[in-house]
Parts: C-alpha cells; sequence; structure tokens
C-alpha cells in the first residue's frame, strides 16, 4: 500500500531531470547511462514482482 502511496505522490516519468550533457566528458556520459540502464533493470524488476504478486492473489480469489 505504501508503495502506491509513493508513487501517487511522484512525478509522472514523463517529467524526468534533464541533465545538460554539453559539459560531460564520454566516460561520464557512460557512467550515466550504465545507472539509468540499472534504474531500468530495478524498474522492470518491480514489475515482474506486482506481476506475480498479482497473480497469486487472482488464482487466491478466483480471478482471471
Amino acid at each position: 500500500m505504501h508503495d502506491e502511496e509513493n508513487l501517487t505522490n511522484r512525478q509522472p516519468a514523463g517529467n524526468l531531470l534533464q541533465v545538460d550533457f554539453s559539459p560531460l566528458s564520454v566516460g561520464a556520459l557512460r557512467d550515466y547511462i550504465s545507472a539509468l540502464q540499472a534504474e531500468i533493470a530495478r524498474a522492470e524488476a518491480a514489475i515482474v514482482q506486482k506481476e506475480v504478486a498479482r497473480g497469486h492473489a487472482d488464482s487466491f480469489f478466483k480471478r482471471t
């Protein structure tokens, strides 16, 4: 329940902080991309966990 409350208080994903890339080196940009990829993986893992939990709940309540 608290996770859902936290999501409703956050800005939509379309409003991600935009970073000025001009002062960043190629290495810094690669590090930035790596950090974003790690965050994407974390979000995808959360989706899987929520889908599994939803599947268990649907099964328990015989919803399909």
